[in-house]
């Protein structure tokens, strides 16, 4: 069976031969039997995820294994997400490891059952200023040497900006200066969504800078 897995316009072809299907049931059992116990899905505990969360889960490991080119994990990985939607067509994985943003294609057979779970709604950001945006995005650009492959400056620009974090009651997030070695915040924002607006845009301009020549 094939699996189309997309990373930032990027397709790869995962092609699961039926045996790694057939050999891999018990371990993707105690895949399930893992997620049985809830998940943390980046910033929500889930208690019991249901097939397409847990589907979501997986493909955030598939990133990963992709990430690493560990070809035997990829393949495991996807015969899963195979095995729990056997009308899927193709994964769009979200480059900035947002679980829930992980998104599924179905064949036109499949049935409407089969397609019912969509992408989250996320909440619609409030307005951050043009000086925050323009600030962060220099500090996302600014030091680097670019020349990484996407797959290399995925995984740099994710160690390189952080996730949002909460102080006080306020959210903000760090960008690493390649420079001097040490962190950047940004600025304080009133909502969750605003600084996740914000760190976006960071991790695209920090991810894109390190391809450049």
């Amino acid at each position: 069976m094939i699996l189309k897995a997309i990373i930032d316009e990027q397709v790869y072809t995962l092609n699961v031969p039926d045996p790694v299907l057939e050999r891999g049931s018990d371990f993707f059992d105690q895949l399930d039997r893992d997620m049985d116990q809830g998940w943390q899905m980046s910033r929500e505990w889930v208690e019991a995820p249901d097939r397409l969360q847990r589907c979501q889960i997986i493909a955030d490991k598939l990133l990963t294994a992709l990430e690493k080119e560990n070809e035997k994990l990829g393949m495991l990985m996807a015969g899963y997400i195979l095995s729990r939607l056997p009308e899927v067509e193709t994964v769009e994985l979200d480059i900035q490891g947002e679980v829930q943003n992980n998104q599924f294609r179905f064949r036109e057979s499949a049935t409407p059952s089969d397609t019912s779970d969509q992408k989250p709604a996320v909440d619609e950001p409030a307005s951050v200023t043009a000086g925050a945006d323009a600030a962060m995005a220099a500090a996302a650009t600014s030091g680097l040497a670019g020349g990484l492959s996407k797959m290399q400056a995925m995984a740099q620009a994710g160690q390189d900006v952080t996730q949002v974090f909460k102080v006080g009651k306020a959210y903000r997030f760090s960008v690493l200066d390649p420079a001097s070695g040490s962190w950047q915040d940004s600025p304080m924002m009133a909502t969750e969504a605003e600084a996740e607006r914000l760190r976006q845009q960071a991790f695209k301009a920090r991810y894109e800078a390190l391809q450049r020549p």
